[in-house]
């Protein structure tokens, strides 16, 4: 494989990042909440991460979880935290908007890029909410965006992958498609065999066992569908390292 393919790893904490970083991997993308498929991440997280790391961090712009389709208030939170991670030294921005009929929004999308410049800016998986991602993807480069991030409107980048490879090859150089979504170590392989992409979008994580040695058992901090509470979700540097490998 080509030394030239970029692999991003998804992180919501420092140590994700720091992991990501001794890994090999070429950038992050930083969230929150990744049980929600990634928000905005906080102000702490960002600084620390920067001041820990010299990989090149992206920031996700999402001010909460479920649909892409913003109110005018939840819009303009988006807003600010774009030109706040701005000012603050992200490497790019990641976001996705939507119209109620699941096409994109292209008025809110390029208020949202002209705040963003002169960083590049990446669709995020809203993408695979639309309507006909061959038209979206002619809109977002109409826009101008750098990169989408996209499972080919499936549940997984395997699932999708001849839809990639298809908005891959007509992408040519005027964005970059990124896949993204069930990508690792153990699918890469099969899956650059089919969609030959220049860039990959990853999770890669591996699970800590908490600190916490008193298990109370009766009160918990979420709801019913919720994640083991003495388990911590890391980046695996291990697995981002043998992906590297995979393209070496």
């Amino acid at each position: 494989m080509s030394k030239e393919i970029k692999i991003e790893i998804c992180t919501a904490s420092v140590e994700s990042v720091i992991a990501a970083e001794n890994g090999g991997a070429d950038r992050v993308e930083l969230c929150s909440d990744l049980f929600e498929g990634g928000l905005t991440p906080g102000i702490g997280t960002f600084f620390l991460a920067k001041e820990k790391t010299s990989i090149p961090i992206n920031v996700m712009i999402r001010p909460r979880g479920g649909d892409f389709c913003y109110s005018d208030i939840e819009f303009e939170v988006m807003m600010r935290e774009a030109r706040f991670f701005k000012e603050a030294g992200a490497a790019s921005l990641v976001f996705g908007i939507l119209t109620s009929d699941g096409e994109i929004d292209m008025e809110r999308a390029a208020k949202l890029i002209e705040i963003a410049r002169p960083l590049p800016v990446t669709f995020h998986r809203a993408f695979d909410m639309t309507r006909d991602a061959f038209r979206s993807l002619d809109n977002l480069i109409s826009l101008g965006v750098e990169r989408v991030l996209t499972s080919g409107l499936e549940s997984s980048a395997l699932e999708g992958a001849y839809t990639l490879k298809g908005l891959v090859e007509k992408a040519e150089d005027k964005i970059i498609v990124m896949p993204g979504a069930g990508i690792n170590e153990r699918n890469f392989s099969r899956l650059h065999g089919i969609v030959h992409a220049k860039e990959y979008h990853m999770g890669l994580s591996s699970a800590v066992k908490s600190k916490m040695e008193y298990h109370g058992g009766r009160v918990f901090m979420g709801g019913l569908l919720r994640q083991d509470e003495f388990s911590l979700s890391i980046t695996g540097e291990d697995k981002v390292r043998k992906i590297k490998a995979l393209i070496s």
